[in-house]
């Protein structure tokens, strides 16, 4: 067992501070955000380095209104991605809770975090409508992955796999609402993730550093394989293809370029440099399966 695992907190004692939090820093997104404004002329939505094609060939074709378009479709698609697992994340709580005494305060948290993530799902998806860009869905494929990780995801791969989405979208987004080079939309959306998820990722921790130690190796050999094929597939499709054909670029090019692209990799490294010493003192992170956190750029 961990020094970490040692001194983690008692599952009610943690679920109680955490509904207490919940209670006094909550929001309301189709009211605490302003829809009806529209985007501001000349605002980014993402920071400008971030756009995958920073700093490549196709980058410097672009103008300076073009960069701000992508800019916007980009952070629609990571919204979208999002959106995706979040909708996975409430079918795995609910299947955790439904086998669980609900009068538990740990149970009674994971019920206030789906409601949580079912305003999150609601908020992404007013943001892409109101940027007014295509429905950039995972592909056929990956939206089936999704479908069988939900099936068979539970204990350590459930809460390993939200950890990864979490903490990814938590680093881009707490830079990204502190920049004011960025819409003051895209701003407000990402407080609020950032708040709320915060809460999200300390029970995912701390519940992943109670349970492992009683995992046998047949369930760490199946939360490292899930865990690293949920983190390659997300980090694949952070940038759907489609998003460069937005400012005249062929898909497949524009996301080839991307792929390849220094800065971009660099990118999803620096989302992952917390998460990954932690999922590495866990166990999750490890054996065989690391070749696809390699392959994904985040280690």
């Amino acid at each position: 067992m961990t020094a970490a695992a040692t001194n983690v907190n008692d599952r009610e004692a943690t679920a109680e501070r955490l509904l207490k939090s919940s209670l006094d820093h909550s929001y309301e997104p189709s009211i605490d955000i302003d829809w009806s404004a529209p985007l501001v002329e000349g605002k980014w939505g993402v920071p400008e380095h971030r756009v995958s094609l920073y700093g490549t060939d196709l980058w410097d074709t672009l103008t300076d209104e073009q960069r701000r378009t992508l800019s916007i479709h980009e952070l629609c698609s990571v919204a979208r991605i999002g959106l995706w697992f979040e909708m996975i994340l409430m079918q795995m709580l609910l299947r955790y809770s439904y086998d669980r005494d609900p009068r538990s305060r740990h149970i009674q948290y994971a019920l206030v975090e789906i409601a949580d993530e079912c305003r999150h799902s609601i908020m992404f998806a007013k943001m892409n409508a109101h940027c007014g860009v295509p429905d950039y869905r995972p592909r056929r494929l990956v939206h089936e992955l999704g479908r069988g990780f939900k099936a068979v995801a539970s204990g350590p791969a459930m809460f390993a796999g939200t950890l990864f989405v979490e903490e990814i979208l938590d680093q881009l987004q707490r830079e990204a609402m502190r920049d004011e080079t960025v819409q003051p939309m895209t701003r407000m959306v990402n407080r609020i993730h950032v708040t709320e998820e915060a809460r999200h990722v300390r029970y995912a921790r701390e519940e992943l550093m109670r349970i492992m130690p009683e995992t046998n190796s047949a369930e760490r050999v199946a939360a490292r394989y899930l865990s690293a094929r949920i983190a390659y597939v997300v980090a694949k499709n952070l940038i759907h293809r489609d998003v460069y054909a937005s400012v005249g670029i062929d898909p497949k090019i524009g996301y080839k370029a991307a792929q390849a692209n220094p800065h971009h990799r660099e990118m999803l490294r620096w989302s992952a440099r917390k998460l990954v010493p932690f999922l590495r003192e866990q166990g999750i992170i490890g054996g065989p399966t690391e070749i696809l956190w390699r392959k994904a750029h985040l280690v």
